[in-house]
């Protein structure tokens, strides 16, 4: 059996999100591999994965805020809202030209902070348990309800004009369920010549950093964090000795301990350095919301 632990992978561009986990599953020799998140088989980037009992914190990361870079291509609208589809419509090259660099400066602002957006029509968002984007490839009309969301930061760091386009690299602080496609869209919509994506780049899942990610030809010797060591960055931790790692494992509580979280879910860590579960509180006591399986030794 693999040993249970958080994998960091750099996708590259062309491969599907499970491309990347069958690849995993034959280079760790189990089945048992998920994802926290996919990306497009455009973008590039940090892919979070479980492997064997660790794919059980994949819950706990896949909600977590992300950081991406991305190119905006302002001057056209595809019927994906990126690179991939057809484009449907092109901006008027005077309309183009008339866009001001404070214009564009000002409705990225607008669209910074909590905003409600409608995600793609080729989202993986499931529509009466099918997934939007095989609908819209059986040629049905999708439209998506609008969702809340938080951008922190929309950043503009470089911009390159010509006749047809004007590119923008840009940088994205997200919540989880984000969708850089669909900035690109509104911005393009809200300046009057359309938008879509032409490159996409995931750099960060919560504490985890696309640095720290191996390449997919690397996956044989790539290193991969404890479920411990993935828990301690994801949530508080709170150090448990053997006989409590033991009582929590029964499902027994930890009486009157509850004081001693530092959120209403944490990370329970044994003296070895081995993920219990995660606890929460239940009035006064400690109770396992989630437990790990244990290791044999």
């Amino acid at each position: 059996m693999a040993t249970p632990g958080i994998l960091l992978v750099d996708k590259p561009g062309g491969l599907t999100s499970h491309d990347v986990v069958a690849r995993t599953r034959r280079a760790f020799g189990t089945r048992k591999v998920g994802h926290a998140g996919t990306l497009d088989p455009m973008a590039t980037g940090l892919l979070v994965l479980g492997i064997e009992g660790a794919t059980r914190l994949l819950t706990y990361i896949v909600g977590a805020d992300k950081t991406y870079e991305a190119t905006i291509r302002l001057g056209g609208v595809t019927t994906t809202d990126d690179a991939e589809g057809e484009i449907v419509r092109r901006a008027d090259p005077a309309a183009l030209a008339a866009v001001e660099n404070a214009a564009i400066y000002a409705e990225v602002a607008a669209l910074t902070g909590a905003i409600s957006q409608v995600p793609s029509a080729v989202s993986a968002i499931k529509v009466d348990g099918r997934r939007a984007y095989d609908r819209v490839r059986a040629g049905e009309e999708v439209v998506l309800e609008p969702r809340d969301v938080v951008v922190s930061r929309f950043d503009v760091l470089t911009s390159r004009r010509d006749e047809r386009a004007i590119d923008l690299d840009v940088v994205v602080d997200c919540s989880s369920g984000t969708y850089i496609r669909s900035l690109a869209r509104d911005l393009g919509a809200a300046l009057g010549v359309g938008g879509h994506l032409t490159a996409l780049r995931r750099t960060r899942v919560g504490p985890f950093d696309v640095r720290d990610a191996v390449p997919i030809d690397a996956l044989d010797t790539a290193p991969v964090f404890t479920p411990g060591q993935a828990a301690g960055r994801v949530l508080p931790v709170l150090p448990v000795t053997t006989e409590e790692a033991r009582d929590l494992r029964h499902g027994k509580r930890l009486v009157g301990q509850a004081t001693r979280l530092d959120g209403p879910l944490v990370a329970a860590i044994a003296e070895d350095g081995e993920l219990v579960g995660i606890v929460e509180r239940r009035g006064a006591d400690v109770k396992s919301a989630m437990n790990m399986p244990e290791v044999s030794r």
